[in-house]
């Protein structure tokens, strides 16, 4: 017979911690009520935490699409099984990618889902209060309008993307949920289908928009536009290490202006540009003056791409610093930063991320 060990006694309010035996199997005790097929279930608030969405949320998916408990017993509070937190699972991630409330509970409800392969025992997290995690609210039941919940929130101010597609709104929430996995498979799996442009425009532009609308209409949420920029880097980073050989001999040189800390729409770019089989050089922000000259004296560039977003950077003369002319290589910039009345006659200012990709690319594969 196996000898089952428990943690130490939960702190009052806390969910009873489930047991573990020699194995390493999850055993029963009195908050983890075994089911039939001898698996813990777990209580509304321990599903909540392991989704990441208020115990409210969970209340109003069994209320209005019946994806709550299977097996309640009369006289008893309410547990979740594998086969219910399967199904919970499936539901959130197609809301995660745009579906509406109905439409996502359809498809949970049809759908098979295995079981779920974490763990049923959730770690302690600190419950619905000023210090709590940052969780989806019931709001995720219909609406362009997505808001938080959290001991700290804004008060019910909210994050606007009307008019949006599903899949802005399913990235949306995934990334005030500060869900990275998502919000980066999200990304990933939507360039895979649409490219990098058309996921630029039609999705990732209008989140980073509504979100920054949404830390200054507020004075919070700098946390959540922290994670969706840095997401969005890596997911375009991986369109980059993934991308077929280039087709030009000679690369592209992409780099912000000394002192710009701003890059994430040149990474896009070169992202898009790997994607159109244009080899490049990108190089990130706090790269010095003296360091973006040798770059262009080492790479021998067929184009370079200077990038800025501050005004206060955008000074001309940094095309003076660089050897270009020098390079034979054909000069342009892009950003909000740069005004068109003051560049220099050999530069060329790139408007849209779509108008840059075809500019860059005609100029260096003809």
């Amino acid at each position: 017979m196996s000898r089952v060990t428990t943690r130490p006694e939960p702190a009052p309010g806390e969910d009873t911690p489930v047991p573990i035996d020699e194995s390493g199997r999850p055993g029963t005790s009195e908050g983890a009520e075994p089911g039939g097929d001898d698996e813990p279930r777990l209580s509304v608030a321990a599903v909540a935490r392991r989704l990441g969405v208020a115990p409210a949320t969970l209340r109003t998916w069994d209320r209005r699409y019946g994806l709550g408990p299977s097996d309640h017993t009369s006289g008893r509070h309410r547990r979740y099984g594998p086969a219910d937190i399967a199904r919970l699972e499936q539901m959130q991630r197609a809301l995660l990618r745009g579906a509406s409330p109905m439409e996502a509970a359809r498809y949970a409800r049809t759908v098979a889902a295995p079981p779920p392969q974490r763990s049923p025992e959730v770690a302690e997290q600190p419950e619905e209060n000023g210090d709590g995690p940052v969780l989806l609210s019931g709001v995720l039941d219909g609406g362009d309008d997505i808001k938080l919940v959290s001991g700290s929130n804004t008060g019910g101010r909210g994050l606007k993307l009307t008019g949006a597609g599903p899949e802005a709104r399913g990235l949306g929430r995934a990334a005030l949920a500060l869900d990275s996995w998502s919000v980066q498979r999200l990304l990933i799996e939507a360039m895979d289908s649409d490219g990098v442009v058309a996921v630029w425009q039609g999705m990732l532009q209008p989140v980073l928009r509504a979100v920054s609308e949404r830390r200054q209409r507020s004075g919070s949420g700098v946390e959540v536009l922290q994670l969706l920029v840095d997401c969005a880097s890596t997911a375009l980073r991986s369109v980059i290490a993934n991308a077929p050989a280039p087709l030009n001999p000679r690369p592209v040189v992409l780099a912000p202006v000394p002192g710009e800390a701003q890059e994430l729409e040149l990474v896009a770019l070169a992202a898009a540009l790997a994607a159109n089989r244009v080899g490049h050089r990108l190089f990130g922000a706090a790269l010095p003056r003296e360091g973006l000259a040798a770059a262009v004296r080492r790479s021998a560039p067929a184009a370079v791409v200077l990038w800025a977003d501050q005004p206060h950077y955008a000074a001309p003369r940094v095309l003076e610093d660089i050897p270009i002319t020098r390079q034979r290589a054909r000069a342009f910039v892009a950003g909000a930063g740069w005004s068109p009345e003051a560049l220099p006659a050999h530069a060329e200012l790139l408007g849209s991320l779509e108008t840059a990709v075809a500019r860059v690319s005609e100029t260096v594969l003809g």
